[in-house]
């Protein structure tokens, strides 16, 4: 087998370009278009090292039909590394305490720097405190720098501090917006050679950019940091599951009801730790935009990316969204020279195959708690029915399942013209015929582009939404995150004293429990204009495919049906709406900033000045974690958390505002901060003391030691008889007594968010490993990176197989380094009050060579400051500043 191909020449617009062959390589023809993409990266980083034939033909293998393979662990190196706020706050105060290491021992500072082009969006910080009037965008931004203002300064000295990183301000838009419409530059041209854009990002919707081809996901923030510093994403070959699209979509089903539906079916039939890859005739028939609403969902699918290969639909995006021409016929150039371009009538080989027709998509929405839980529309009544309590409300106010929460948000839909132009008809229509949204509804606008504002205003579709009260509140993430702002104080009054359960509607891509806001328990995901309709309706508890949502003017019923409009309607709205122009004018300066940006006074130099007063930004502890015992055994742990099914990162590691009641919030109130400006956990990731508080704090979090107990509470067992206290408070006692704690899962353990801060706080609460059924990508390497040792229960045994209640005295054997690479321990429960022991084996879930020495050095940064320290010294202490290629 070729293994070792030189560049070649690809000659594009007349400028000549290096690359490296993937089709020189034998056996690379019927690779999926994924693994040509990684084979390509194996092959251009030969030199670096730790890529070697045997990496390459382990590659090639992965392809071949019918066959088995013991997965082979690869070394990726993205092109680049990309980031949001909430997550990039933390990498940053990671490497501010690098850098500070670093001038403890004698090292230029600036050892510690970015290699790779990095980019920061400041849009997870945007909350909805105002909506529903002309100036509430500006206020909102005001609210936003009055609270953030000093993780501002921050991200403004990191730019300067380090030397391949920038800043998107706050206003621009949502990060994978963003990508897609203007930093993806699908084929990277660098250092003389042209490649695929690869991307690293620390949001689990990075994937959204597979949409375009490029081949990206969701990496913990820890790793982001590996990666800018230089280190390799280390990974095991996936499995490639083919997506087979055939069929168009009905009139009137749009992408979101493509998506929800996928995510359902994707997720029976298993796909965490898989690539998916969709191919097929109904992939011409599905438009960009609608891709890149696919492969936003695919960490609902649980699968690690979801990409469309190259085709002429490609080329239109990058052509209507104001990419060069030249560079558009380059990506043509070299993906055809590759043998990457999409051909239904030939289609790759894949580990597996799904068929999925299009036809058979229908109208419907997704919750009340999971984003795969599809429910078709006429179904949702009996949904809210089985979800919330039986008790009455009181008379002339809303029932159970009223819309306290209905919001266009999030860059999943409002990144598709179809679904926004739809919305905006629908509210016009609404508005003739004299609806109005009921006075409870908390309503919003909140698109992840300046260019949606513009076209929905060109086409007259801003001013209907307006009058039904979405109007724009801010270019962010707002309600998707969480920073949906308090509800109405009608609302707030029947939720907290009259128990009701009131529903949220929203167009974003995660619904979790209190995910979107702590007063609400069930959270629909929707299209934007069903948005629209279950706000003018005002509740969740009718099927509007046969009930009026409302009465008109003259008291009429007003059916769905007669709001909804034709799929020639939204074509015809869309024809010629956007322009390239359109695009160029929107991103010519992103990277400036508004009035308030640009006056932020930041620091500057090569190390961070940290105020130990501070409640946002504090140096973090993880450079140099707490000296452990010998790593061949764990002793007398105890469990902190017994946890059941689908405990996701929000569940370990709140987003959502922080209760002014709970331990971090009278942590911030002791300091002087007030109740208003408690902000939410994701703005306060500078400050390891804060989210150490916040571990395992969401209130919808069910802990089995303490059942009926809201989360954020467990038992003390260092007593003679067992407390409950609040889960701080018991982690000091276990760490005075010297006893390592344990947590114990079921399936699918940390879904959600690539929450880094998940795996920190755990590590910080003095948690050593984590049992569970199972685990979902990125949590696992997270838990790893922080030290914490992933262990999964052998196939058919669980916590209630066992005979497990979370009062044993556990002992862990065989996780020396033999026993790492063998991936295999023994787990000894000793039932406390009778003496009677458990044995069981488990599987060790350091699935690669590089997460066993992050874990066995005590987390992934002081192996990185290891070989800081050692490559400094080689260098005698000198200042190296080189990109990487990628």
């Amino acid at each position: 087998m070729n293994t070792t191909p030189e560049p070649r020449t690809l000659v594009s617009g007349g400028a000549r370009h290096g690359y490296f062959s993937v089709p020189e390589v034998d056996g690379s023809e019927r690779l999926p278009f994924s693994l040509k993409v990684v084979l390509e990266n194996l092959l251009r980083n030969r030199s670096s090292g730790l890529v070697g034939a045997a990496d390459i033909a382990a590659a090639v293998a992965r392809g071949r039909s019918g066959t088995v393979h013991d997965p082979a662990e690869i070394a990726f190196h993205p092109s680049r590394v990309f980031l949001h706020d909430t997550n990039g706050v933390p990498v940053l105060t990671d490497l501010a305490a690098l850098r500070d290491a670093a001038a403890a021992e004698g090292l230029t500072p600036q050892v510690v720097d970015t290699r790779l082009p990095a980019h920061m969006t400041v849009d997870h910080s945007v909350v909805t405190d105002l909506f529903g009037r002309p100036d509430a965008p500006q206020l909102n931004v005001r609210r936003e720098y009055e609270r953030n203002s000093e993780r501002y300064r921050f991200l403004k000295w990191g730019q300067q501090a380090f030397e391949t990183l920038r800043i998107v301000p706050p206003g621009a838009g949502i990060m994978h917006q963003v990508n897609i419409e203007y930093l993806a530059d699908v084929v990277t041209a660098r250092d003389g050679l042209i490649f695929p854009d690869t991307v690293a990002g620390t949001d689990s919707h990075t994937t959204m950019v597979n949409g375009l081809a490029v081949l990206a996901w969701g990496v913990g923030g820890l790793e982001a940091e590996a990666a800018l510093l230089g280190q390799p994403v280390s990974m095991l070959i996936p499995p490639v599951v083919g997506v087979s699209l055939m069929g168009e979509l009905r009139p009137g089903v749009t992408a979101t009801d493509l998506v929800l539906a996928l995510t359902e079916r994707m997720r029976q039939t298993g796909v965490v730790g898989s690539f998916v890859e969709f191919f097929g005739p109904g992939v011409a028939a599905t438009t960009v935009e609608t891709r890149c609403t696919i492969a936003n969902m695919s960490p609902e699918f649980g699968s690690t990316c979801a990409v469309f290969p190259p085709d002429a639909r490609l080329l239109d995006y990058l052509t209507l969204t104001g990419r060069a021409p030249e560079h558009v016929g380059l990506v043509r150039d070299y993906f055809e020279a590759q043998q990457m371009w999409h051909d239904p009538s030939s289609p790759p080989v894949f580990d597996h195959v799904v068929e999925f027709d299009l036809d058979q998509v229908a109208p419907s929405v997704a919750g009340p708690r999971r984003p795969q839980d599809r429910v078709g529309l006429g179904d949702v009544p009996k949904v809210v029915g089985e979800a919330v309590p039986d008790t009455p409300m009181p008379e002339k106010s809303p029932g159970h399942g009223a819309v306290a929460i209905a919001s266009i948000t999030s860059c999943t839909n409002t990144s598709n013209p179809a679904v926004m132009i739809a919305a905006g008809l629908l509210a016009r229509n609404a508005v003739r015929r004299g609806l109005r949204t009921p006075p409870w509804v908390k309503t919003s606008l909140a698109p992840g582009s300046t260019v949606v504002t513009d076209y929905l205003h060109d086409l007259g579709l801003i001013e209907p939404l307006e009058e039904l009260g979405f109007g724009l509140v801010g270019y962010g993430c707002m309600t998707c995150i969480g920073n949906s702002g308090d509800l109405l104080p009608e609302m707030t009054t029947l939720v907290r004293h009259e128990g009701l359960a009131a529903a949220a509607v929203l167009s974003g891509n995660r619904n979790f429990d209190g995910r979107i806001n702590n007063d609400v328990s069930l959270n629909f995901l929707a299209s934007p204009p069903l948005v629209v309709a279950f706000g003018l309706a005002g509740r969740t508890d009718l099927d509007l495919t046969s009930e009026p949502l409302a009465l008109d003017a003259d008291g009429r019923p007003v059916m769905l049906a007669d709001l909804w409009p034709s799929d020639e309607q939204v074509a015809e709205a869309a024809r010629g709406a956007l322009t390239p122009e359109m695009f160029r004018r929107a991103y010519a300066t992103l990277f400036d900033g508004d009035e308030n940006w640009r006056s932020l006074e930041a620091p500057e130099g090569p190390t961070f000045a940290w105020d130990p007063d501070s409640t946002y930004l504090q140096p973090p502890p993880f450079v140099h974690p707490t000296p452990r015992p010998d790593h061949g055994e764990i002793r007398g742990a105890r469990v902190l958390e017994l946890l059941g099914d689908s405990v996701t990162t929000d569940h370990i590691c709140p987003a959502g505002r922080i209760p002014s009641s709970s331990p971090a919030g009278r942590f911030l109130t002791a300091r002087g901060v007030d109740i208003r400006d408690l902000n939410s956990y994701a703005s306060r990731r500078g400050n390891w003391q804060v989210m150490e508080l916040g571990g395992f704090g969401n209130q919808r979090l069910v802990n089995h030691l303490v059942p009926g107990l809201p989360g954020g509470h467990t038992l003390d067992l260092t007593a003679q008889e067992p407390q409950v206290v609040d889960v701080p408070t018991a982690a000091r006692a276990y760490s005075h007594m010297e006893t390592p704690l344990l947590v114990i899962g079921g399936k699918e353990y940390g879904s959600g968010s690539s929450r880094d801060w998940a795996a920190k706080v755990t590590a910080l609460l003095g948690v050593r490993a984590v049992l569970a059924e199972s685990f979902e990508r990125i949590h696992r390497s997270n838990l790893a990176n922080m030290g914490v040792l992933p262990l999964e229960f052998s196939t058919g045994e669980d916590v209630a197989r066992l005979g497990l209640d979370g009062h044993e005295v556990f002992d862990i054997t065989g996780v020396d380094a033999d026993g790492l690479a063998s991936r295999a321990a023994r787990v000894r429960a000793t039932h406390p009050r009778t003496g009677r022991t458990t044995e069981f084996e488990v599987t060790i879930r350091l699935d690669t060579e590089r997460e066993r020495q992050y874990y066995l050095a005590g987390g992934l940064l002081p192996y990185v400051l290891d070989d800081i320290r050692a490559s400094a010294r080689e260098r005698g202490g000198r200042v190296r500043r080189t990109r990487g290629r990628g």
